[in-house]
């Protein structure tokens, strides 16, 4: 059985994702990463004292893109890599979106809906959206006439990148300005798989 350790609401959530549409039986231990992250019997787990960790059938891993990726190349089928230059897109757009993308948008995001409104800074969240630009503006060149970013279908690539962003709204970011983004992001967070649409639904069992 796979054991995926962590909580929607954390970085865990785009494993659950990737574990849902990929459509095999996990199971989800709800780990906060506020005090259980930090006990001896989970830092065995991950001595970084973080979730989300996957145990795969005794195969331990931490770090949520890292985990996504493996769960790709070992059940995704088409979600996963057909050959090595698909391997090397899917790892190059899933390291873009944490070193390009999630810094601004955490700024935003915790200024504008995270932290307590006493703490809220209106500059520091407008500095984090204007870091948003360039790699926007990357990302609706490149899906400018095609609908995913890997070949002609959804992959772990559009699952990782998507995951991402799923934080925009609340972070108050338009994603108008960017029309080919947000085609993309509405097809991809429109998935039955989705967290959104999970939502939606109400819970399921895994």
């Amino acid at each position: 059985m796979i054991r995926l350790y962590g909580i929607p609401l954390s970085r865990a959530g785009r494993c659950l994702w990737m574990l849902e549409e990929i459509g095999v039986p996990y199971e989800n231990v709800p780990t906060s990463f506020v005090g259980e992250a930090q006990s001896p019997a989970f830092r065995r787990l991950n001595p970084n004292g973080r979730v989300p960790v996957l145990d795969d059938e005794g195969t331990i891993v931490w770090e949520s893109m890292a985990i996504n990726l493996h769960l790709a190349e070992r059940y995704g089928r088409d979600l996963g890599p057909r050959d090595a230059a698909e391997r090397a897109h899917m790892t190059q757009w899933s390291f873009w979106a944490m070193t390009e993308v999630e810094p601004g948008l955490i700024e935003a995001f915790l200024h504008r809906a995270m932290l307590p409104a006493a703490q809220r800074n209106p500059e520091l969240a407008a500095a984090g959206e204007a870091k948003l630009a360039r790699p926007l503006g990357v990302l609706d060149q490149v899906l400018a006439g095609r609908t995913w970013l890997v070949d002609d279908r959804f992959t772990v690539a559009d699952l990782n990148v998507a995951s991402v962003l799923l934080i925009a709204p609340a972070a108050q970011i338009d994603l108008g300005p960017h029309p080919n983004v947000q085609r993309w992001f509405a097809a991809c967070v429109g998935r039955p798989a989705s967290p959104p649409s999970r939502v939606r639904r109400g819970p399921a069992n895994p």
